[in-house]
């Protein structure tokens, strides 16, 4: 299996719409209307890569960026993916393009980073 990161163009929209609409009505605020939309702009607008196997996503992550601080908004595994270290590699993609800036998460998900040593700050995770 070839995985790869890539930064996000709309090229890859309808297979990362499918993709988040796949994990069901957690994630529904995304892909049904009147968000799908506007949630399509917003994955352009802000800094978003996505994870490549055999060149089908199967991930992504969406992250603010401004002069400070990067927050990360949206990081999402396909489970058929999980355990190839998908998930660090987008993070780590921020760490590569950013390398001067800290990245925080706010976390739905505080076993993961916890594994990945993300340093609890306040409601939030330093990734490091």
């Amino acid at each position: 299996m070839n995985l790869e990161v890539i930064k996000y163009t709309t090229q890859y929209e309808t297979e990362l719409m499918n993709l988040i609409e796949a994990e069901g009505e957690d994630w529904d605020v995304y892909w049904k209307e009147p968000n799908a939309t506007k949630y399509k702009k917003a994955l352009s607008d802000s800094v978003t890569y996505i994870a490549l196997a055999d060149n089908k996503v199967c991930g992504y992550s969406r992250s603010l960026v401004d002069t400070l601080y990067i927050y990360v908004c949206d990081l999402l595994v396909n489970e058929k993916y999980r355990g190839n270290s998908l998930g660090e590699k987008l993070m780590r993609c921020l760490k590569t393009d950013y390398p001067d800036l800290p990245i925080y998460i706010m976390s739905g998900n505080d076993e993961y980073y916890q594994k990945l040593n993300c340093h609890r700050e306040g409601s939030i995770y330093l990734f490091q």
